[in-house]
């Protein structure tokens, strides 16, 4: 990856006197590609662990016939597959900008995790049309000790995915891999709702297996709205405020800075950049500015988590507004 910035230097009668500047830093190209290699090393085994569990789940279905834990099924494959797009985009997102895609192909994260929505959106709708299907159809359920243990270990494989995914994605600012963690987390739970209907049918009410596979897709449908919600966020260019506000008071207290202001900042697969002005003395020279300026991005990648790159505009303080 090569980052860099540009420095607008404003003083006296050249309000704005553009200074171009770049330069490659390896410590982020590291880190960058430290951060894929951790989203794709934990995709590679999550992928594996819930592509086993649906495995067994598939064996375990056409032996006991019971739909809700079909529905659980087939949320654990969606659930798996939902590495593939997100390890493609991880891989994507390490090659170097070029002079057609000068950011890199980070953006192909946030693509990534439209069709993770959409995948959740695909396991939500077939789980409730088998479950209706059921419910107009009843089907006996057998060997429902099996379909209780299915769905116990169907929770901690989940649990434990969910975690992992999570706990990653926090720690690189993947919006698409926490998403999948969630869905994952989300299933889990779904598992043990496998277990209720069981224990339903047991009881002596056939009809609480297909009644759990709804129930089933209700969660599916609440993960997807929150999935949802935080990719269309990445999409727009959503940051967290306390992010935004944070980096402004790290660059106020930069000695030589007397304001910041304009402050933009967007997400780029799992990397953050930053766009601002300072106002400063305009009785600086111009080879202080620009090392002010540097120092300012040096405080911002800092104290901002994964900051990838910050452009830095100075202005002079005294005439800020006609500049």
């Amino acid at each position: 990856m090569t980052t860099g910035h540009g420095h607008h230097h404003g003083f006296g009668r050249v309000r704005h006197a553009l200074a171009p500047h770049s330069h490659d830093s390896t410590d982020r190209v590291d880190d960058a590609l430290e951060t894929s290699r951790r989203g794709i090393r934990a995709l590679v085994w999550s992928f594996a662990a819930l592509f086993a569990t649906a495995l067994v789940q598939v064996v375990l279905v056409l032996l006991t016939g019971s739909v809700a834990l079909l529905g659980d099924t087939i949320h654990n494959f969606a659930d798996a597959l939902t590495a593939l797009p997100l390890g493609l985009a991880f891989l994507l997102g390490r090659k170097a900008a070029t002079r057609r895609y000068t950011y890199g192909l980070g953006r192909a994260e946030d693509l990534a995790g439209v069709v993770v929505v959409l995948i959740i959106a695909g396991s939500a709708v077939l789980s409730a049309y088998e479950a209706i299907r059921r419910l107009i159809d009843p089907q006996p359920v057998t060997h429902l000790w099996v379909v209780a243990v299915a769905g116990v270990a169907g929770f901690a494989g989940n649990e434990l995915v969910a975690r992992y995914r999570i706990t990653v994605g926090r720690q690189i600012g993947s919006a698409a891999l926490v998403a999948d963690g969630l869905h994952a987390r989300t299933d889990g739970f779904t598992s043990l709702a496998v277990v209720l209907g069981a224990a339903g049918v047991a009881l002596g009410f056939p009809a609480a297996d297909p009644i759990i596979g709804l129930v089933i897709t209700a969660a599916i449908l609440l993960v997807l709205r929150d999935a949802a919600k935080e990719v269309f966020r990445r999409l727009m260019d959503g940051v967290d405020p306390s992010t935004v506000e944070h980096a402004e008071l790290a660059a106020r207290a930069v000695p030589g800075v007397r304001d910041v202001a304009d402050l933009r900042m967007r997400w780029i697969g799992h990397r953050l950049h930053a766009d601002l002005a300072i106002r400063v003395d305009d009785t600086l020279t111009v080879d202080e500015a620009h090392r002010l300026a540097h120092e300012v991005e040096d405080r911002l990648r800092e104290t901002t988590p994964r900051l990838a790159a910050a452009v830095i505009h100075t202005e002079p303080a005294a005439k800020a507004g006609i500049a």
